[in-house]
C-alpha cells in the first residue's frame, strides 16, 4: 500500500521554512512521503531537510518587491504557479496540504482549495500574516505557534506551538552554563530582515561593557552581506573575539552555548530559545506586520525570561545596561534559563502531526 502523501507550502523566509522542516521529520518518522512546495527563495532554506522530501519549486511572487511591471506579473505567475499544483495534485491525490505562510505557499493552497483537498495552515506569528489571512476561512484547520493569535472573527485556532527542527530538540533542555568570571559565549541573531539595527548598536552595547567582562566574551553574530564586513571590522579593532557570518547553520548548537542570546523576536527563534532554554534579549522589528515580533516576544517576557527592547529604544548604552544586567548576575541568569524552558512546547511539531492525520482522517471519509 502507497504511503500517503502531504504537501508542505511554504517559503521567503527561515520563520516559514523551519517549523516546515520539524513537520516533514516528523510525518516522515510516521510512514508518510512528504513533497515540499516552495519558490527559489525558499529553496535556499531547505539543506536541512531531510533527503526523503520532496522538493518542487513553484512559480510564485510577492507585491512587496519589484516595481509597476514586477507587481503586474505577481497574478500570472501565481495563477501558473496554482495551475502547476493542480496538475500534480490531480496525479497524485495528497491526504492533506499544510501552508506555513508566505508567498510562494499560495499556489498549493489555492490548488488544494478549489480541488477541496484536506488542508490547513500553521500560523507561526501572534499575528496572522497576509497569506495566512486570506486562506483562513478557506482551510479546514488553523494551528497557531503563538498563542494568542489574533484571529478573524469566526475563525477558530488551535495552540499547537511552533515546532522546532530535530538538531534543536536534541538540544531541548540542554544544561545551562551562568555567566562568571570565565568563557562566556553570546549569539546575536538578526534574522533576514532587519538585521541591520542589530548589527548597528550590538558590537558596541558589548564593547561599551566592562573590560574584567568583555576579557571572557566570544561572539557570534549573524550579520547581513553587506554588513558582515564591517561587524567583524568592529569587532577585530575592540578585541572582541567574534565569528561574524551571513547565515549559521548550526544555531542550535551556539545557542546550547550561550550564556546570552540577543535577537529579534521572529516566531522561530522565539521558539528555539524556549525550547533550549536560555536567558534572551529580544528585540522586535518594528516593521513586522501587526508588530506580530512584538506579540511573539510577550511569553517570554512574561515568564521573566527575556528582556524585550522596542527598536526606537534599541541604542549600544541601553543595551550595555541590558547586557552587563544579564551577564553580571548569575543567580538571575540561571532563573531566566529555567523560566524560557517553562514555556517551551518541544513536543509541538508532534502534536501539529496529529492535527494532519486527523484532518486526512475525516477527508477519506468526506
Amino acid at each position: 500500500m502507497t504511503a500517503p502523501l502531504l504537501i508542505i507550502a511554504a517559503g521567503g523566509t527561515g520563520g516559514h521554512m523551519f517549523p516546515a522542516q520539524a513537520l516533514a521529520e516528523v510525518m516522515l518518522a510516521r510512514g508518510w512521503r512528504v513533497r515540499l512546495s516552495t519558490d527559489a527563495r525558499g529553496a535556499r532554506y531547505t539543506g536541512g531537510f531531510p533527503d526523503a522530501v520532496e522538493i518542487v519549486q513553484v512559480s510564485s511572487a510577492t507585491f512587496a518587491r519589484g516595481g509597476l511591471a514586477a507587481k503586474a506579473m505577481v497574478p500570472l505567475r501565481i495563477g501558473a504557479g496554482a495551475l502547476g499544483a493542480m496538475a500534480r495534485m490531480l496525479r497524485d491525490r495528497p491526504a492533506a496540504v499544510v501552508g506555513f505562510g508566505g508567498y510562494p505557499s499560495i499556489p498549493a493552497l489555492g490548488a488544494a482549495w478549489a480541488l477541496r483537498l484536506p488542508r490547513m495552515i500553521h500560523e507561526q506569528n501572534g499575528v496572522l500574516g497576509r497569506v495566512n489571512e486570506v486562506f483562513s476561512r478557506r482551510v479546514d484547520a488553523v494551528a497557531c505557534g503563538t498563542w494568542p493569535t489574533t484571529l478573524p472573527e469566526g475563525v477558530e485556532g488551535v495552540h499547537v506551538g511552533n515546532p522546532v527542527r530535530s538538531a534543536v530538540l536534541d538540544r531541548a533542555g540542554a544544561g545551562y552554563i551562568a555567566p562568571g568570571d570565565y568563557p562566556m559565549e553570546l549569539l546575536v541573531m538578526g534574522g533576514s530582515q532587519g538585521a541591520r539595527i542589530l548589527s548597528d548598536v550590538v558590537p558596541p552595547a558589548i564593547a561599551n561593557l566592562p573590560m574584567e567582562m568583555l576579557r571572557n566574551i566570544r561572539v557570534s553574530h549573524q550579520a547581513r552581506d553587506e554588513d558582515g564586513e564591517r561587524v567583524s571590522a568592529f569587532y577585530a579593532e575592540h578585541g572582541i573575539s567574534a565569528d561574524v557570518q551571513p547565515f549559521f547553520d548550526d544555531v542550535p548548537r551556539r545557542m546550547s552555548e550561550a550564556q546570552l542570546v540577543i535577537s529579534r523576536a521572529g516566531a522561530s527563534s522565539v521558539a528555539d530559545i524556549s525550547v533550549i532554554g536560555r536567558p534572551s534579549i529580544l528585540i522586535p522589528f518594528a516593521a513586522a506586520t501587526g508588530d506580530h515580533q512584538t506579540a511573539n516576544a510577550r511569553g517570554l517576557v512574561e515568564a521573566g525570561a527575556a528582556i524585550m527592547v522596542p527598536e526606537d529604544a534599541a541604542n549600544p548604552d541601553s543595551l550595555t545596561e541590558q547586557i552587563h544586567m544579564v551577564l553580571g548576575n548569575s543567580d538571575a541568569a540561571m532563573q531566566m534559563s529555567q523560566a524560557a524552558l517553562s514555556v517551551g512546547k518541544p513536543e509541538a511539531a508532534e502534536a501539529l502531526a496529529q492535527m494532519v492525520e486527523e484532518l486526512a482522517q475525516k477527508g477519506k471519509q468526506r
